[in-house]
């Protein structure tokens, strides 16, 4: 399968909250995931905020599936608080947040493709430090990550209480 990447737009943030919210309705494990609502999704796709991609399926057009990535700056959220990084190094802080992907779409390498063109754009914005958080049960997204380069810093509660793994890939 083939799929083509776009970058999201302000106004494609209801699409990309719904593709989060059915992925998370899907799931099991409902606190391995803490889902994106419409209003922090459009929140974070505002000029200076984040970055979104939609993914699509190359012959049918279908919509497989979604990135965000936050820009924290030197909000008390930026996890470059949870290791320790300066101040000056906050600002170079991207949370890779949230990848959604229809389950008909799963396999073919697309949470890669997604994150791969954030890097590459995070990295052109001066972006050093990507990071995320993991349930740490939660093998599949763990290991997806660190076949990404990231790398298990930090064990903690985040989020109201649920207990993450914290990841970082440095970029050079």
């Amino acid at each position: 399968m083939e799929f083509l990447i776009e970058r999201a737009v302000l106004e494609d943030y209801q699409i990309v909250a719904d593709m989060i919210q059915s992925v998370w309705q899907q799931i099991q494990q409902k606190d391995w995931f803490v889902a994106d609502d419409s209003e922090y999704t459009c929140h974070t796709l505002k000029e200076g905020n984040g970055i979104g991609y939609k993914a699509f399926e190359a012959d049918s057009g279908a919509l497989a599936g979604v990135f965000i990535a936050a820009l924290p700056g030197s909000g008390v959220e930026n996890l470059g608080r949870d290791i320790g990084l300066s101040e000056e190094e906050l600002g170079k802080v991207a949370h890779m947040e949230s990848v959604a992907i229809l389950p008909g779409y799963r396999g073919n390498g697309l949470q890669y493709s997604l994150m791969k063109t954030a890097e590459e754009e995070l990295l052109k914005q001066g972006y050093r430090y990507l990071m995320c958080t993991v349930h740490p049960e939660n093998r599949y997204s763990k290991n997806n990550m660190i076949k990404q380069g990231y790398e298990v810093v930090l064990t903690k509660e985040k989020y109201g209480g649920y207990l993450r793994d914290i990841l970082l890939k440095k970029l050079s």
